[in-house]
This record gives structure tokens, sequence and C-alpha cells, in this order.
């Protein structure tokens, strides 16, 4: 709910999810994220309080716009087990489709069409998508890191390997996973056996990683190389 701008910086995330075409969203929400809830639903109060004015308009539009971006849904993390774990909850909403994954702490410049190319990927390709960065070598251990082998289309990579924040130095790549996936919903049946991780917490990463070596039931798994610059507010 950190604002940006002039609007909190979740409703970037949903703006970004319905231009690629998503209008279905499920946020995985956790104690003491009502506000979230309270910031995408009707407030007839104000809304009748801004009608009343008629110097008020633009912000009663803007008010309620944010009321009818998208089908939005809430399911509780009862305990911070981890984005692996925070997935998981989804699994009963979502069912057998591909879906994305989308981190409220990474926002994308909404000129960039990022989440809509990997969409595109995942429809023609199947399988896992993730969302890929070049950053220094120094700094990858603060990162998921993908192993990659190339294809043959721009900025698209077949993910050969994963690796939760490793040492710069055992480091397969400087391509870092960022806060942007399209999964398979085989995704669930992995993540359901998936052991804690690092931080002793369920990582998505080593779900994606296993899936890797079960091409046949999964998909493949690819990345797209992100070229522009997210902001992160984590």
């Amino acid at each position: 709910m950190l604002p940006v701008v002039d609007k909190p910086a979740i409703q970037y995330v949903v703006e970004e999810a319905v231009r690629a075409g998503l209008s279905d969203l499920l946020f995985v929400t956790g104690r003491g994220k009502t506000s979230i809830e309270d910031h995408f639903d009707r407030v007839y109060e104000l809304e009748d309080k801004l009608e009343g004015d008629t110097g008020k308009a633009g912000l009663l539009e803007r008010v309620q716009a944010a009321t009818e971006l998208a089908t939005i849904h809430y399911v509780r993390q009862g305990e911070p087990k981890g984005l692996g774990h925070a997935v998981l909850c989804g699994a009963q909403h979502i069912g057998d489709e591909p879906f994305a994954v989308m981190l409220g702490d990474d926002l994308v410049d909404e000129r960039d069409t990022l989440l809509t190319y990997m969409v595109d990927v995942q429809q023609r390709h199947g399988g896992c998508v993730v969302a890929l960065m070049e950053v220094p070598a120094d700094q990858i251990g603060l990162y998921g890191c993908a192993a990659v082998a190339a294809t043959d289309e721009t900025d698209v990579v077949r993910v050969t390997g994963l690796v939760e924040k490793p040492p710069p130095e055992e480091a397969p790549s400087n391509l870092a996973i960022i806060g942007r996936y399209v999964l398979a919903p085989e995704i669930f049946e992995v993540l359901r056996t998936t052991l804690p991780g690092r931080g002793g917490e369920i990582q998505l990463t080593d779900a994606i990683e296993a899936l890797i070596d079960r091409s046949a039931d999964g998909g493949p798994v690819h990345g797209v190389i992100f070229r522009g610059s997210p902001l992160r507010h984590r």
C-alpha cells in the first residue's frame, strides 16, 4: 500500500495484470493486510460526497476506477512459510489452468509488455515462464539465479537450472529471477511435496527447478529477459 506518485504500489501491479489480459485476480494476504481489500472495494460514503461536489468529478472517477479493474478474490496465508507456500494457497481457486504470479514489491513500467510477452511464451511453449534480469555478478546472491541455454527467440532462453541466492562464485549466470512468473498448474503437485529450503521456507524456485527435471509432466521452463529497470520497494 506504499503510495507511488498518486496511488498505492499494489494498484500498479493489478493494472499490469489487466493490461496482459488477466481479469480474475487472487490476492494471497496475511494478518494486518485488510487495507488492500478496502482499497479495491467500493466506498459509498466517499463516492456520495464526491458526487455532490461538482469540482471533484475527476477524483470520483479515479476512486471508482480502482474498484472496477478486475474481479478480485482473497485468500489468507496463515503463516509466512515462503513464496512457494503462498502460491500453494491459491491452488483451489486456480484449478488446472496456467496462471501468473506477480510479487507486489516489484513494479514494472506501464509501457513495458513483460507480462504480456511471458503469457505469449507460455501459450506457445507450455510449461513455466520466469522473468529474468541481468544484474552485476556481485549482487546475484540477493536473488534466485538461472542457468540458461539460448533459443532462436530474442530475449527468450531455455532454463536448465535454478538456484536460490547462490554465492557469486557459484552462480551459473548473472541472470536473476524477478517477481513475475507464468506457471503451469503442475507446479501445485510439486509444491505439496517441496520441503522447506533456504531460510526454512518453501521456495517457489525449488519447485520450478523440480519441474525442469520433469519436463514431460509439466512442460519446459523458459525465461524472458527483462531489459527495463523494475522499481523495487521491498
